[in-house]
């Protein structure tokens, strides 16, 4: 779509009251200008209780989502725009939600033969023992519902696990404990359908945490990746399959970590992934030739309910 004004009167959502509102914010202002810039009839509305009073008061014709984590990425406002018959970006209700819940994420991967690390549910303190004799250490401890890295922490030992699961807790009742992958971490942004060029994310911090993603300046992004062409052929690939099993559209972002034999592990799919100066989908459309404009558009021309 290249005449802006068929676009309409669009509203893009930001904020929310998630963890991630820090994160939407900035995503939202960055969307909001590069849509202004382009010619777009767009305005912002910071989401909060009286979303849906809006909605219905404005009537936008489209809406851009740059609202992460829960009451954004997780299907409930999706449910509500298609219930309000108002197009919008990204995944839809059931793929929003499954993207957002990392662990039933996993099961639909691992039921197709994607490769994920192996894991276990950790619901109670007394879980910890019998999940360090399954799996050892190092292990990885992710919030299942929750983005950004928020609540994630690298244990070496049962009781970094128990003071982990204490702290998780605070975010989430359920906590995905995974086998640490010791190897090269990439992304995938995923654009209609083709994945954009892999990033290969370096950091000096034990992994890629909140604070790298967002306020760190030490983070290197290594874009081309330096995978051989066919290793990262195969990783595309994947990362489509992956994107594709979950039953996501438009835009989105897989990420993969790789171990030292070279094998590759899916670790989640982002259904609206970070828009902001420190993001990873902006930097893999710019090595596909993609201004942040182009992209913000090419999203927008994707709305659908």
């Amino acid at each position: 779509m290249t005449d802006v004004k068929a676009f309409g009167k669009v509203a893009v959502l930001f904020g929310g009251r998630s963890a991630e509102r820090p994160v939407s914010l900035k995503s939202g202002k960055a969307v909001l200008d590069a849509l202004q810039a382009a010619g777009v009839n767009a305005y912002g509305i910071d989401a909060g209780a009286d979303l849906a009073q809006q909605l219905i008061a404005d009537r936008p014709d489209r809406v851009f989502i740059a609202l992460h984590g829960r009451g954004g990425e997780d299907g409930s406002l999706q449910g509500l725009l298609e219930n309000l018959q108002i197009p919008y970006t990204g995944s839809g209700v059931m793929a929003s939600a499954l993207g957002m819940d990392k662990l039933r994420t996993k099961f639909i991967w691992q039921s197709l033969d994607l490769s994920t690390p192996a894991y276990a549910v950790l619901r109670a303190k007394s879980d910890c023992q019998g999940i360090v004799e399954r799996l050892g250490t190092p292990l990885i401890v992710k919030p299942i519902h929750e983005g950004s890295s928020i609540g994630m922490a690298k244990v070496n030992s049962l009781q970094e696990l128990e003071k982990a699961w204490e702290d998780a807790q605070e975010y989430d009742d359920e906590t995905l404990v995974e086998q640490w992958i010791s190897g090269a971490e990439f992304t995938v942004a995923i654009l209609d359908g083709r994945a954009l060029p892999a990033i290969r994310l370096s950091t000096p911090h034990t992994f890629y945490d909140y604070n790298a993603k967002y306020l760190a300046n030490d983070t290197q992004y290594l874009c081309p990746c330096g995978l051989p062409s066919d290793k990262e052929a195969e990783l595309a690939e994947l990362s489509l399959k992956a994107f594709n099993a979950v039953g996501c559209r438009g835009w989105g972002r897989v990420d993969v970590m790789q171990d030292k034999e070279g094998r590759f592990y899916l670790l989640e799919v982002n259904t609206v992934p970070g828009m902001t100066d420190h993001s990873l989908v902006p930097m893999a459309a710019k090595a596909a030739g993609l201004t942040f404009t182009d992209l913000v558009l090419a999203i927008l021309a994707g709305a659908r309910y």
